[in-house]
């Protein structure tokens, strides 16, 4: 069974209007696989390449927003792991992957490639969605459970538990909770609950709610701070906020024209060689 363990796989193909789009951070890990070609590139907010791949990798957690070239993954499919439950897949632990995105072939070997392989050979989206359950499946068999442990703790830090009730509550000493959260989430509690906060004010956004108001409703210390926790994790004020739709709010398009630069660091917009 995958439910525990992972919240969807998803698939994807289209043409989005704008080229380049921020990613924020969910505290969540991904299994990414690139159909349209075989690459996986991200960059930094400044445009600078930051990862470059092949086509089928897992992107770690992170911890402030990256930007991926939409054009680029037009054809594209995935996994994304419930909190504090990839570990299983992984085989090392998750602070090593955090803020990377990775070959694949580089924690399953030979079986990474054939993944992508098989997906291509799949006629259907829903064919697609088969061949990822199967491989996490077939993966999961042989791999060791998550820390149940870590994986509640998440679940009560979504849900708005303090870092130090979630302790008290399952009996770890500040240190050892830190210790288990990087072992399998790849972050401390502290800054995981931190993400998990800014996702509830992004859940909450664009109703009749004020930020001032909202800022309230979350627990910050005043709409400052809010702004300061929002500029962290977006890279923009909650006013310049605009995600993609509703039904993506970790999917901020960019005016790639004010973004561009090439794998050497070109800066200004647009550069000859940035990388497509």
């Amino acid at each position: 069974m995958l439910a525990p363990l992972v919240e969807f796989l998803w698939t994807y193909e289209g043409q989005l209007a704008h080229g380049f789009e921020r990613v924020l951070p969910s505290g969540r890990m991904q299994l990414l696989v690139n159909l349209h070609e075989d690459v996986l590139r991200d960059h930094g907010l400044d445009g600078r390449l930051a990862h470059k791949t092949r086509g089928v990798a897992i992107q770690g957690a992170h911890t402030a927003p990256r930007v991926v070239d939409t054009a680029g993954q037009r054809a594209i499919c995935g996994v994304s792991f419930a909190p504090g439950s990839a570990s299983p897949f992984l085989g090392m632990p998750a602070l090593e992957l955090t803020g990377k995105v990775v070959d694949l072939h580089e924690l399953w070997g030979r079986d990474g490639v054939l993944l992508r392989e098989r997906l291509l050979q799949a006629p259907t989206a829903e064919a697609r969605l088969d061949v990822l359950e199967a491989a996490l499946l077939e993966r999961g068999r042989t791999s060791k459970p998550r820390d149940e442990a870590v994986a509640v703790a998440c679940s009560l830090l979504v849900g708005g538990a303090s870092v130090r009730a979630v302790g008290a509550r399952l009996g770890l000493s500040p240190r050892r909770l830190i210790e288990r959260f990087q072992v399998h989430v790849g972050i401390k509690p502290k800054l995981f609950a931190r993400i998990a906060r800014f996702q509830r004010v992004l859940e909450s956004a664009g109703g009749e709610m004020t930020w001032a108001t909202l800022a309230v409703e979350h627990g910050f210390s005043d709409q400052a701070h809010l702004v300061r926790e929002f500029r962290a994790f977006s890279g923009a004020t909650p006013v310049a906020y605009r995600p993609r739709s509703d039904e993506a709010p970790n999917h901020v398009p960019l005016d790639e024209r004010n973004f561009l630069q090439d794998e050497a660091g070109c800066p200004g917009a647009p550069c000859a060689n940035v990388p497509r």
